[in-house]
């Protein structure tokens, strides 16, 4: 007779986690409405689904912050591990849910805005089709539009949220795949361009899994160092380990290797100019804004939680990355002659700069410096956000016959043909500039203050110089817009729908107030406190 072994089933704290379940819900819902919804009621449908799934799942993430318990009073943790402690719901975590919710709202009005492509959205009508061939003639003449895309963001979202939420390194790995996948595929879906788009998508994708194959390897050897996945464990097993070990040295650096691929930091960025340029600019403004905020959520939790133990061993290799990725996104911008691209350096700088605050966290000793880093940082991603979909979404009404022009030099003269436009674009750049009563000069000064009371402090004066050499291409967009005469003919600007001038509305206030009264905020970083461990 055999003895079947008592089976004891896995606690899951759906009322902890519900955000997630929500999002991934409205995405699966989005599926069927694919596939049975008539193709004629898609669109309002799978934008309807999309929004409300994204504003339930924020409500219900502010129930989940408030619900937060103390653990730890010496540490200011406040948060609970959950599904069996692969999963932790912390301050930082509800922080980063919160903020990638509303950037993932903002984003769902731009993909789904129809007006500047002739009633149809900015997706490519049949994705399968080769580009210049009848069959995407025929797609386009019939007016099909791609409504699957609002699923995949959906996906692509709960990626993200489970990503810096991961207290495992299996289930952070799932995180990574299930928020890359979706990307890959909506980088290749742009209805005009087609070849550039599909081009960016390939590149994503190959870099990608590359990138992915290094973090599982660094997974592999972690496991192998401390006998677990957990993030307490390995913390751990380093604290217990005496002098270097090849395999803890070797997964740090494989895993930080895929993780900085995410954030776009140098000299892992080769993929951001060419994606950003060539994905459907809605799609370049979710990434840019969203993903940066996931990454960088994750990568704090593996190496405060994880490898906080192993901080001179890694604090180093952060510092040479940082000071890399701050000169190659501020120098190499310079040279850009395409807005786009110019705004992809730009981010690779901002990674950088966020680096700053990332590394300096060890340099100094106390809790209070780490939850300072913390909280800056995560102010940080929440004003880069903001101004950074804006921005994309400004440059999706600047257009020709051939659809958005991103080449500089058909800027030139928009600030007399549209100076409202203009002058919240040339916002906008102030703002990533770090310029006084904008949300970018609260974002430095708090990254750079926390790096600095670490005894960072080489690494602020180089970010302090990069952010002037930074502030040269900035300007030199304003110069064109407002000081240049047209080369050939005038810049048109195309006249969008209430939800993109909605978007630029909402993104230019908070990018105001984030300067100007950026004290709620920043309490609501302060008070989301340390990494639960």
């Amino acid at each position: 007779m055999i003895l079947l072994a008592e089976f004891e089933s896995p606690k899951v704290e759906y009322a902890t986690i519900s955000p997630l379940l929500i999002v991934v819900g409205a995405a699966i819902l989005g599926v069927l409405v694919e596939a049975f919804v008539p193709r004629a009621w898609r669109y309002p449908v799978q934008v309807g689904v999309a929004a409300l799934g994204l504003l339930i799942a924020l409500a219900d993430t502010v129930r989940v912050g408030l619900a937060l318990d103390t653990l730890d009073a010496g540490l200011l943790a406040r948060g609970s591990l959950a599904v069996e402690n692969s999963m932790v719901v912390d301050g930082p975590t509800v922080f980063l849910w919160g903020t990638l919710l509303v950037m993932s709202l903002i984003s769902v009005l731009l993909f789904a805005e129809r007006r500047l492509e002739g009633g149809l959205t900015s997706f490519a009508g049949q994705a399968a089709a080769l580009p210049g061939t009848d069959a995407e003639r025929e797609a386009s003449t019939r007016g099909i539009e791609h409504t699957e895309v609002f699923p995949l963001l959906l996906f692509a979202v709960t990626g993200m949220l489970l990503f810096p939420a991961s207290n495992d390194l299996l289930l952070m790995f799932v995180a990574l795949e299930v928020l890359s996948l979706p990307l890959y595929l909506l980088c290749g879906l742009a209805r005009r361009r087609r070849l550039l788009s599909q081009e960016a998508a390939m590149k994503y994708f190959l870099l990608g899994a590359f990138s992915s194959a290094f973090f599982l390897y660094g997974v592999a050897l972690i496991y192998g160092f401390a006998g677990s996945f957990e993030l307490a464990d390995i913390d751990a097993a380093v604290s217990a380990s005496s002098g270097a070990n090849a395999y803890l040295l070797g997964g740090i650096g494989l895993m930080a290797v895929g993780l900085l691929f995410k954030v776009g930091a140098a000299p892992f960025h080769a993929w951001t100019p060419d994606v950003y340029q060539g994905a459907p600019t809605a799609v370049t403004a979710f990434m840019a804004a969203c993903t940066k905020i996931a990454a960088f959520g994750a990568l704090m939790r593996v190496f405060y939680v994880a490898f906080g133990g192993a901080s001179w061993d890694w604090r180093p290799l952060m510092w040479v990355v940082a000071i890399l990725t701050m000169v190659v996104g501020s120098v190499i911008a310079i040279t850009q002659t395409d807005v786009k691209r110019m705004l992809a350096y730009s981010s690779i700088a901002h990674a950088g700069f966020v680096l700053v605050g990332f590394a300096g966290v060890y340099a100094g000793t106390g809790d209070v410096v780490g939850v300072t880093s913390v909280s800056s940082v995560l102010f940080y991603l929440a004003a880069y956000g903001f101004s950074t979909i804006g921005a994309f979404a400004i440059i999706t009404l600047v257009r020709d016959a051939g659809g958005e022009t991103t080449a500089l030099s058909r800027w030139a003269g928009l600030g007399r043909e549209a100076p409202v436009l203009a002058g919240t674009f040339a916002f906008f750049l102030l703002a990533f500039a770090g310029i006084p009563l904008t949300s970018g000069f609260i974002g430095k000064w708090a990254v750079f203050a926390a790096a600095w009371a670490g005894g960072a402090w080489p690494l602020v004066v180089v970010a302090v110089v990069m952010s002037a050499v930074a502030a040269f291409f900035y300007v030199r967009v304003i110069v064109a817009m407002f000081f240049s005469d047209p080369v050939d003919i005038k810049p048109a600007v195309a006249v969008p729908s209430i939800l993109t001038t909605g978007v630029i509305t909402v993104t230019a206030l908070a990018t105001v107030a984030l300067g100007v009264v950026p004290g709620p905020v920043l309490d609501l970083a302060q008070q989301a406190g340390a990494f639960v461990r």
